[in-house]
């Protein structure tokens, strides 16, 4: 759909990518390649918090001249930090680009950390781990992975610790954001309406000076560990449940199957969870699947809550589709109906300009290289019905790890079926 990507490496080996579009808007972004695995235990949650730091104040502007300079672009601005990623992006009117670069290079490099402020926000960050720990739905899915990965730090929150965040200071952050954000790790991608020389030549007076290790991603593939299965006793209205197991990488052959086989799960109204779980069994308002993939590792999950009294009735069923793709029950009408729905995705998103932007960063820092949305598509058309079952009997061929947050007794709790026999 796209002829007018270009890529451009600066010296220092900051990688440029962009994607012309005829449009009114353009959006842009930094994306780091660190995230909450390039952390220690001693200083779990230093990504995130370094993300939130860099709004909050340069040499010249302050944290208020920054909120107001983005809300005045007019556009949408936004972070985050995830597992493997940290990104800073805004979507603006074509004529405020090189506006949103000059405030995006200024925070990027020149945010002070002053202390008064590391101590605020560290109040704001320490609230927000409150709420995550006070959104069952969300806290139940830190549990699972972090019995899911045991103490690699695929296991870490991205929030972190609340011990370890009350500890934080100025000169730790500083001194994180000074080792891990380095150029080789630094991708700058734009959809929109953007000269890409331009926009190099943008960039290369921000951050060509930029020098630092080049010392590459260190990260450590984690161990497969014996599937964990822990009830955390919680007085909530309903049970929260996550079941899964190890996936696949971002980059393995295998992933438009995986994606096909996550949809038939679970991944849509029609999907089999959605359809047996709640539909004819009435069990849960909110059940589904969902992949969780990074670039040496990965796991399928399956989410859903229930009433308490339910619990073990909703893990038979989950565990009964789940051994119904293993043993090869889709139809082709289904995975025809599952092609559809991935491929729909795909063209869907190319309507707006942030999810643009957003794919060509992620394929930059997962494949090196753009990947025309036709590729995409041809990948999915490409699966077969032997290419589910094969990958459902291999991902499902141990028994399924499971975390259970709520008001549920541990002698009340029947593990068998999760065993997948």
């Amino acid at each position: 759909m796209s002829n007018t990507y270009q890529k451009t490496v600066l010296d220092n080996g900051i990688r440029i990518v962009t994607e012309k579009i005829p449009s009114r808007t353009a959006s842009a972004g930094i994306w780091v390649n660190v995230g909450a695995r390039d952390e220690q235990p001693h200083n779990n949650g230093s990504a995130h918090f370094v993300e939130h730091m860099l709004f909050k104040g340069t040499a010249s502007r302050t944290a208020q001249e920054i909120a107001q300079e983005f809300d005045t672009l007019g556009g949408m601005s936004n972070a985050f930090t995830s597992g493997e990623t940290t990104s800073y992006y805004a979507t603006v009117l074509d004529d405020q680009v090189e506006r949103l670069v000059g405030l995006l290079g200024d925070i990027f490099q020149h945010s002070l950390f002053a202390e008064e402020e590391v101590v605020r926000e560290r109040e704001v960050v320490l609230q927000e781990i409150s709420m995550v720990e006070d959104t069952p739905d969300d806290r139940i899915h830190e549990l699972f992975t972090g019995n899911l990965w045991g103490p690699h730090p695929l296991g870490y929150t991205v929030l972190g610790p609340r011990e370890i965040v009350a500890g934080l200071d100025s000169a730790g952050l500083r001194e994180y954001m000074r080792r891990e954000y380095t150029p080789e790790r630094i991708i700058i991608a734009a959809s929109g309406n953007v000269e890409h020389e331009r926009f190099c030549h943008l960039w290369e007076k921000q951050l060509g000076g930029m020098s630092g290790s080049n010392k590459g991603v260190g990260r450590q593939p984690p161990a497969v560990l014996a599937p964990v299965r822990k009830l955390y006793k919680k007085k909530l209205e309903q049970a929260h449940l996550v079941l899964g197991t190890y996936g696949l990488p971002l980059v393995a052959p295998e992933r438009y199957a995986l994606y096909l086989l996550h949809v038939l799960l679970g991944g849509n109204m029609s999907s089999r969870l959605f359809q047996e779980v709640r539909e004819k069994a009435g069990l849960a308002y909110s059940i589904y699947s969902y992949l969780s993939s990074f670039t040496d590792s990965g796991y399928l999950g399956v989410y859903l809550g229930v009433d308490p009294a339910v619990v073990n009735k909703a893990l038979a069923l989950v565990a009964r589709e789940i051994k119904g793709l293993r043993q090869s029950k889709v139809s082709k009408s289904k995975l025809a109906g599952a092609k559809d729905y991935a491929k729909a995705g795909i063209f869907l998103s190319a309507e707006n300009m942030e999810s643009r932007m957003t794919r060509i960063a992620r394929n930059e820092l997962t494949f090196g290289r753009y990947v025309p949305f036709d590729e995409v598509a041809a990948g999915f058309d490409q699966v077969r019905l032997e290419d589910i079952s094969a990958l459902a009997a291999q991902l499902f061929s141990r028994p399924l790890a499971a975390t259970v947050l709520g008001p549920v007794k541990e002698k009340d709790m029947d593990w068998f079926p999760l065993d997948l026999e």
